[in-house]
């Protein structure tokens, strides 16, 4: 959908020319999210600038949806592209209707239809239309802004949207809040868009490929996991950090890790069944308790079942935790942490045991990554199974 051909920015400075953009060559597939990232002064924002020309190229080309924009009238261009940036710039002496619907009113949209748009972008950033509606910006606290923001720049429907730090003004909490609201509207709206950022961990979570920029070159342009697994030079390791491997827990869901293969008791079985159950695994200090609806009510450790004799009903403990199959291996690994545990069961949306995952399955699934690489094993390879010693 956007594609830079060898897309060039030259300064004229009283020292001289400064080349802020040199030659930019890359590619962002319709419905994707690309974050442009890099240090200060990298030449990202005058890339993302040059896209709706804000800044005009000094060469190159821009085409958006396999069209070459440069013979294009720029008024034309911009209202088909939304634009969101981190100051927000809501126009002060107007509603928040009036601001979600400057562009359809531009189109010539009939009023009932741009009325119904603005009712429908509130519904989807989460503000209730009667509400908000008639109030005016300095009305609004700054992250409600940072959503008119986004709205306005969808109102028209544009099938290309640049993001330059949209939401780099709001606080920590309510930034996560946002930033999941939005990915929850893109997995609908399937936007192209590009989307600045200083943030790594925001450009893990946010994009579906990562372009790296020094300097005014792209250095490297990869998907999350590949730039992490696969970092180009030493510049993009650094910035990236030591701990990036760590940071690879945001890309992995449950469900690309968990094993099927969980062993369970019910309530009625005997500690010695639980024991023989705990001894058929091997590796595992503990046995999930479930009911018959298959949801975990509690589990039986070893110590309990070699020492007592009764029922499982009689002797459990408390479950510490237990995850969802689209939670990611970030919540996993800081909940086993906090629970001095080695695995977890795993639960569908109804609740129900799906099965488990462990440390040596994380790790064995992040680990097979790095080995693709050198050539030893397939990205998709099955995880080994886990050989954690026994009690």
């Amino acid at each position: 959908m956007i594609q830079l051909d060898s897309l060039t920015k030259v300064f004229d400075t009283p020292k001289g020319a400064v080349v802020a953009a040199d030659h930019i060559d890359m590619e962002v597939p319709a419905g994707e999210i690309c974050v442009l990232l890099g240090p200060s002064g990298c030449g990202k924002t005058t890339t993302l600038k040059m896209i709706n020309r804000i800044i005009r190229p000094t060469s190159g080309k821009v085409y958006i949806n396999g069209e070459d924009t440069t013979g294009m009238d720029t008024q034309d261009l911009r209202r088909g592209i939304g634009y969101v940036i981190q100051q927000i710039g809501l126009f002060p002496n107007m509603t928040i209707e009036e601001n979600i619907t400057v562009v359809p009113r531009l189109l010539g949209w009939d009023k009932a239809r741009y009325k119904e748009r603005a009712r429908e972008m509130m519904a989807m950033i989460a503000m209730e239309p009667d509400a908000f509606l008639k109030r005016y910006p300095n009305e609004l606290s700054g992250g409600q802004q940072q959503r008119i923001g986004v709205a306005r720049a969808l109102a028209a429907d544009p099938p290309v949207m640049l993001m330059d730090e949209p939401f780099g003004a709001i606080d920590p909490i309510n930034r996560a809040v946002i930033q999941d609201e939005f990915l929850k509207m893109q997995q609908e709206l399937k936007k192209t868009i590009m989307f600045v950022s200083h943030d790594i961990d925001e450009a893990i979570k946010m994009g579906d490929r990562i372009a790296i920029f020094r300097e005014g070159k792209l250095v490297q342009s990869s998907t999350p996991d590949d730039l992490l697994a696969a970092p180009r030079n030493a510049f993009v390791e650094s910035f990236l950090g030591e701990d990036r491997a760590l940071k690879r827990l945001n890309l992995v869901k449950v469900r690309d890790v968990v094993s099927d293969d969980i062993g369970c008791v019910r309530p009625d079985d005997t500690l010695e069944a639980a024991l023989a159950r705990i001894d058929d695994f091997g590796y595992q200090s503990s046995i999930l308790m479930v009911n018959d609806r298959r949801q975990p009510v509690g589990i039986i450790t070893r110590s309990v079942a070699r020492t007592t004799k009764g029922y499982c009903r009689d002797h459990f403990l408390g479950i510490p935790a237990s995850v969802n199959l689209d939670d990611d291996l970030r919540k996993v690994a800081s909940l086993m942490f906090a629970h001095d545990t080695t695995w977890l069961p795993c639960v569908d949306d109804d609740g129900r045991v799906c099965g488990q995952i462990t440390q040596r399955s994380m790790t064995r699934h992040l680990g097979s990554r790095y080995r693709a690489l050198e050539g030893d094993v397939s990205p998709n390879a099955t995880a080994l199974t886990d050989t954690t010693p026994k009690e």
